[in-house]
């Protein structure tokens, strides 16, 4: 059988391309996780409880520290268990296959994070700026409220070419790898570094540990997605591939993420926008460089929806290499 996941290699490709078709198409099934929690809320809810339980203020730096690592080992520990059980349930039916495909149509973000930074676009255009902020509160971590027009739509744009590489490329990566285990742990740790990944004063020690790791696991994926936005970038209208090219060389490594700023970086340049710059986070002001500083910063909504284009097109590229993938191995 063509789905079999019996059947090595050929399996993981031809199950991996079905999934990305049904995430692109469906989505979320935002009405089947309005009655139980979607997986990543799952997650999320777990650490959670332990970050209320284990991080406390009167404790010191090492202690915290300490009980993150813990929790990253059992976090880690219990999505590989969930991944390898999974697995093992999906080779004892005939059928089976549906589990693994399932499992990623829920756990990668082509069409969720395509929705969600689309209505920041809509929000500007409808809703004028508070509207707007509410819409990019959504998909980015800083304080919008300080956030102008052109902020905003910058704010969206950097969410969606690091999204692009933690929630598409990153989960293909790792499902690819290491399959279902893989793929839950990568999630879990990148649902941690979401929560607790920042440097703040609550989290900077009882996070290290996730945000570390959630960097060595995002290094690879990163930079294949930066590519893979430069090389969409030659297939869209008044796409920049050479300036694509450019910019994320010279302003890749440039971001206080070691990731984060190839993709956006290739984004920038891919579309002629200048991104990053200074920011705020729990109303601390960073003074981080531009990426794509000969570009203009002053950008809208047009601009948003010219890097949906090209997000879109890079999601094409990426399941045609998947697609290609699975036809070699079935020969």
């Amino acid at each position: 059988m063509f789905l079999n996941p019996e059947i090595a290699g050929l399996s993981i490709a031809a199950i991996l391309f079905a999934a990305l078709v049904i995430d692109a198409v469906f989505g979320e099934f935002g009405a089947l996780f309005r009655v139980i929690p979607h997986p990543v809320a799952a997650i999320g809810g777990l650490v959670g409880w332990f970050d209320r339980r284990l991080n406390r203020e009167q404790r010191s730096d090492s202690a915290r520290r300490a009980r993150g690592a813990v929790v990253v080992v059992l976090m880690v520990g219990l999505a590989a268990a969930i991944g390898w059980g999974l697995t093992d349930l999906a080779r004892m039916f005939p059928h089976g296959w549906i589990i693994e495909l399932t499992t990623i149509a829920l756990l990668v973000a082509q069409r969720s994070l395509f929705d969600h930074v689309r209505a920041v676009a809509r929000a500007l255009d409808r809703d004028g700026l508070e509207g707007a902020r509410v819409a990019v509160a959504r998909i980015v971590g800083r304080d919008p409220r300080d956030l102008d027009a052109h902020g905003v739509a910058r704010a969206s744009i950097e969410s969606l070419a690091e999204n692009f590489a933690d929630g598409v490329v990153a989960p293909v990566f790792w499902y690819l790898l290491l399959g279902l285990p893989g793929l839950l742990v990568y999630k879990t740790v990148n649902t941690m570094d979401s929560m607790i990944g920042y440097r703040t004063p609550r989290h900077g020690a009882f996070g290290m540990v996730a945000a570390r790791l959630d960097d060595v696991l995002n290094y690879v994926p990163a930079r294949i997605a930066a590519v893979m936005i430069v090389v969409a970038s030659l297939f869209v209208p008044r796409g920049r591939p050479m300036s694509a090219l450019r910019v994320m060389a010279r302003d890749g490594g440039k971001h206080r993420s070691p990731n984060a700023g190839w993709p956006e970086a290739a984004m920038a340049g891919g579309i002629g926008v200048a991104l990053a710059g200074p920011r705020s986070y729990d109303g601390a002001v960073e003074d981080e460089p531009w990426v794509g500083g000969e570009f203009s910063a002053q950008i809208g909504s047009a601009d948003i929806r010219r890097a949906l284009y090209l997000f879109v097109v890079a999601c094409l590229f990426e399941a045609v290499i998947v697609a290609l993938l699975a036809t070699m191995l079935l020969r």
